[in-house]
C-alpha cells in the first residue's frame, strides 16, 4: 500500500504515537471493530466496508474541520492499538474527546495518557474552552477514564442518527477546570 501525506500533527506521550489516520491503519480498525466487546460501545460490530468509510470520515475530518481522531500505536512496538482524540461531526452533543482501544490495550492506562495529551492539544490549538466526552451508561471503564481525567457527569445526552437509539451520559470539563488541575 502507498503511503499517504500527514493530514495533521503527531503527538508523542511517554509510551505511545498519536497521528493521524491512515488507510495503512486499516486492517487494525477492522479487527477493532470485529470483536463484539471492544466494539460494544463504539459503534458496534463493523464490516470491513463500513470501517473503511469511519476511517476516511477521520481524514476528512483532518481536511474539513483541522482536527479528528488519531491512530495510536505503542513507542515500544509500533503496533496500531486504537483510535483517539478530538471528534465533532454535524450535530454532536459538544466538542469531544473520545477513545476506542483495541481490548490487548485494555487496562495499560493508554486511553488516560492519550486522551490528556489530545485536550492539550485541543485546548492548545483548537482553542477549544471545553471537552465533553460521550459516554453509554453501562460503560464504567470509559467513566472510570473520564474520571481520571478529572472529567464529570454533565448531563444526559443524545448523540445524533444513527446513533440515536438511547441516552449517552456526557461528562466533561471547561479549559480552566483542566489547566487548574494539571498545575
Amino acid at each position: 500500500m502507498q503511503s499517504q501525506p500527514t493530514l495533521g500533527p503527531t503527538l508523542e506521550t511517554p509510551r505511545l504515537i498519536l497521528r493521524p489516520p491512515t488507510l495503512q491503519d486499516l486492517d487494525g480498525f477492522v479487527a477493532m471493530m470485529a470483536d463484539e466487546e471492544t466494539a460494544r460501545y463504539i459503534g458496534g460490530l463493523q464490516p470491513r466496508s463500513n470501517v473503511w468509510r469511519a476511517v476516511c470520515a477521520m481524514a476528512g475530518s483532518w481536511v474539513l474541520q483541522g482536527f479528528a481522531m488519531f491512530s495510536v500505536f505503542e513507542k515500544a512496538t509500533g503496533k496500531w492499538v486504537g483510535r483517539l482524540g478530538p471528534w465533532q461531526p454535524a450535530d454532536w452533543p459538544g466538542p469531544e474527546v473520545g477513545w476506542g482501544l483495541s481490548r490487548d490495550a485494555w487496562g495499560k492506562g493508554y486511553a488516560t495518557e492519550g486522551a490528556a495529551a489530545t485536550i492539550d492539544w485541543a485546548f492548545d490549538h483548537l482553542g477549544w474552552t471545553e471537552v465533553i466526552h460521550s459516554i453509554s451508561p453501562p460503560n464504567e471503564p470509559s467513566k472510570q477514564v473520564a474520571r481520571r481525567l478529572g472529567s464529570r457527569l454533565l448531563r444526559m445526552g443524545m448523540l445524533p442518527a444513527p446513533y440515536n437509539d438511547h441516552e449517552v451520559e456526557i461528562w466533561g470539563q471547561s479549559r480552566e477546570e483542566w489547566r487548574t488541575r494539571k498545575r
